[in-house]
């Protein structure tokens, strides 16, 4: 009796419960206001700009979806959905990004999550994504489902996707490349309207997480990857 109950009921009544992660205000007041429209649908019951916002978010309302932007502030979409699933283990993500890139889809999805869709995505295509992935369903872009299928079949390397590359942010990306092909950190803030003390930062946060020393060591990490 006591293992009947703990199992879930398999009849859903109610919104879904939905959490939104994105670093872009607006776009969560956009998406937000796109699902209210549907309130016998889908309920928002929490929203997240980075990895450790969203992770507390998702904690504390332990939600059905959790609409999950790939690129955030802390270390990308694949931490937040390792950091929950290690104690919340049956929330469920939906990746929700512009990025159709295959590292980002073979990234989160090798992380965790359900799906992954593109922002070019309809309103009401994204209600209906988001009840198939709470019940259990993998939810994919048609272009999108291409990547995971060729992932499986081998013609994508999946080992190639590297876990190291995945800790970073967009914006961490973006400063380690130039860094690498032997940028100056004044000419890249310059190249990205950045302050040199944020470069500094930025500079600072990829050699911790990728456990390099100095930017010799990094230029020649990006240089075996073929990043630069």
């Amino acid at each position: 009796m006591t293992s009947a109950q703990s199992e879930p009921t398999l009849e859903h009544t109610g919104p879904w419960r939905v959490v939104l992660v994105d670093d872009h205000g607006i776009f969560r007041a956009g998406v937000r206001h796109e699902l209210e429209q549907a309130p016998e649908r889908v309920e928002v019951v929490g929203e997240g700009e980075d990895v450790s916002s969203s992770v507390a978010a998702i904690v504390a309302t332990v939600p059905d979806v959790v609409l999950l932007d790939v690129h955030l502030p802390g270390g990308g979409g694949a931490e937040v959905v390792k950091q929950v699933h290690e104690t919340l283990p049956k929330v469920r993500f939906l990746a929700l990004s512009v990025s159709d890139a295959a590292e980002d889809v073979i990234g989160v999805i090798r992380a965790g999550a359900r799906g992954y869709v593109t922002k070019s995505i309809s309103t009401e295509d994204l209600i209906e994504a988001i009840g198939r992935v709470a019940t259990g369903d993998a939810v994919f872009s048609p272009r999108l489902a291409g990547f995971v299928l060729d992932a499986f079949s081998g013609s994508i390397d999946v080992a190639s996707i590297d876990e190291d590359l995945d800790r970073l942010s967009q914006r961490e990306r973006e400063v380690m490349k130039l860094i690498a092909r032997g940028y100056s950190y004044k000419e890249v803030a310059k190249e990205l309207f950045i302050s040199i003390k944020t470069v500094e930062t930025h500079v600072s946060s990829v050699l911790r997480k990728l456990q390099l020393s100095n930017r010799y060591q990094l230029t020649k990490w990006a240089t075996d990857r073929k990043l630069v």
